[in-house]
């Protein structure tokens, strides 16, 4: 059973696949009309006696003025459909066409507004998978930039240990456009994970590493596009027991806590401090992390848009000094990469500021 936008049935179904208004029908009452007034003229003229081109004149009126008013409510929804084509073409696909109809030039106008829905969800996946992949490749460019402006201005020597991390940025950056190409296929669900197990602080701890380095390299480049440019921010590690242990995707759990440490970096007030907290959860090798800044918080009210793209929060004033906002995407990338896990991630309360709680499962429980 075919159905229209929104689930609806098509108006059609209900008398076998004829409507009683379509066009056909429309087109064989205004005969059937025709030939009624033609007919009832031609006997009234027989009992009065009227000429014959009287009724013929008369007989022409009444069937032209019938046939302008159906040709009328026939041309009209075309010439809208028209005017809305040719907006897609020009690549506007806001407008639509009315659908208050029940014949074949309704179901045209669905056709034509599921096809304007249709464009406009790839442009806006287009979009999103630029700005996503944007964001996603500063954090390595702008790590090894500053391992080279640093060797080029003799700040440190071109040892083994610094050309380690340069390494680590461009192979990280190679990683990272293979992940970031498998965006397009983010509402589909088939991103591949490569789970495996590692300790947990020695890969906090280089992810900080990693964040307290990009930002000082920020601070010194004017940046107008959409990350912290401030290294004012203490970033504290809190891992218990120290030899915790967890079952994930290290690269994709790079990428929450990258782009958390980043946005609670934007909102901390001058020299404020971010947690990041890592506890064992519930299952084996399962891990709960928290990150926590000193910022403005977030309001109830906003906790559920937090994470979709684009949104900057509502917030007065919410950004720290030297941040020019962002551009919404890292806390949607964020929960894109918990939800491949199959874990959980949201707002959590807290006395001061704001705490992001990420709950990874880790190894399927056993039955017992």
């Amino acid at each position: 059973m075919s159905e229209g936008p929104a689930g609806r049935r098509s108006p059609r179904e209900p008398w076998g696949g004829v409507s009683p208004f379509s066009i056909k029908t429309k087109l064989g009452v205004l005969v059937v009309i025709a030939v009624l007034i033609t007919t009832g003229l031609m006997m009234i003229a027989m009992r009065t006696a009227t000429e014959l081109r009287f009724i013929t004149v008369f007989s022409m009126i009444a069937t032209l003025l019938i046939t302008q008013f159906v040709a009328h409510s026939l041309t009209a929804p075309l010439d809208d459909m028209n005017a809305v084509a040719r907006s897609i073409s020009h690549g506007d696909y806001t407008r639509r066409v009315r659908e208050n109809r029940r014949d074949e030039l309704g179901d045209l106008a669905q056709t034509i507004n599921r096809m304007a829905d249709d464009l406009e969800a790839q442009e806006r996946q287009r979009k999103e998978l630029v700005a996503n992949v944007s964001h996603e490749l500063r954090t390595p460019i702008a790590g090894l930039r500053a391992v080279l402006e640093n060797i080029v201005d003799g700040v440190t020597q071109a040892d083994p240990e610094t050309m380690r991390t340069a390494l680590k940025q461009t192979e990280r950056l190679g990683r990272l456009v293979e992940t970031l190409l498998d965006l397009s296929r983010l509402d589909n669900g088939v991103v591949p994970l490569k789970k495996r197990r590692f300790e947990v602080w020695p890969y906090l701890s280089g992810v900080l590493k990693e964040a307290n380095m990009v930002a000082t390299a920020r601070a010194g480049i004017a940046s107008g596009s959409g990350s912290h440019t401030r290294n004012d921010v203490h970033l504290h590690l809190d891992v218990s027991p120290p030899e915790l242990t967890a079952h994930a995707d290290p690269e994709r759990i790079h990428q929450v806590v990258a782009n958390l440490i980043d946005n609670a970096v934007k909102h901390s007030p001058a020299h404020g401090r971010v947690t990041v907290k890592a506890r064992r959860g519930a299952l084996p090798e399962s891990l709960e992390l928290e990150v926590l800044d000193e910022g403005p918080g977030i309001p109830r009210s906003e906790w559920h848009r937090v994470f979709e793209r684009f949104n900057r929060g509502q917030v007065r004033r919410p950004h720290g000094p030297g941040s020019d906002g962002g551009t919404g995407l890292g806390l949607a990338i964020a929960r894109w990469a918990v939800d491949l896990h199959g874990g959980r991630i949201g707002v959590a309360e807290s006395d001061r500021g704001c705490r992001i709680l990420v709950t990874l499962p880790g190894l399927p429980s056993l039955p017992s």
